[in-house]
């Protein structure tokens, strides 16, 4: 079955929070198997994500001494899982004691759905016909463009000659009927 981004990264969620359920309890109340949930925090990166919660839980911690800008990536990936479990009335105060803007935390958020969608490891997964034929137009769109690029440098060069020699076939004409 076919998961949203948005439910995906509810669970990951979920599961990174210190309190929340394991991934076992989880599985059974959303009808989700475990090996999935387990393998969706392990995508986000999350695997240390509840020791990062828990850092996260006291007042006085490193990521508000600090520009949004310079956070590490699991600062990042706590704070967009804290902000979730955050009532959206309460948001506008949990960004103030941050130190962030709702755009920064959006960006954060979608960075980690785009990186729920991506394999561990970097293993490929099996391609589909149209997907190999979609490769395949590709390059061949790029090895045309290369083409059209060059055959246009050609023509400017041509005309540039052109204009500084004149036309070589006017100068053999003129020159061959002086000689008659």
């Amino acid at each position: 079955m076919r998961y949203s981004d948005a439910f995906k990264s509810k669970m990951v969620q979920k599961l990174a929070d210190p309190r929340g359920p394991t991934a076992n309890q989880l599985a059974q109340e959303v009808g989700v198997p475990q090996t999935t949930l387990s393998r969706w925090l392990r995508q986000a990166g999350s695997i240390a994500a509840r020791e990062i919660v828990a850092f996260a839980d006291h007042p006085r911690s490193a990521m508000t001494a600090k520009r949004p800008q310079d956070w590490t990536a699991q600062e990042k990936l706590n704070a967009v899982i804290e902000a979730a479990s955050v009532p959206e009335e309460e948001l506008g105060a949990f960004l103030r004691r941050k130190g962030l803007h709702e755009t920064q935390l959006n960006e954060w958020r979608q960075i980690v759905l785009a990186g729920l969608g991506k394999r561990p490891g970097g293993a490929s997964k099996k391609r589909t016909p149209e997907a190999r034929r979609v490769r395949e137009l590709e390059r061949e769109l790029a090895r045309k463009d290369k083409a059209l690029a060059e055959a246009a440098a050609l023509l400017v060069l041509q005309k540039k000659a052109r204009a500084i020699w004149g036309d070589a076939d006017d100068a053999t004409d003129n020159h061959n009927g002086s000689g008659s």
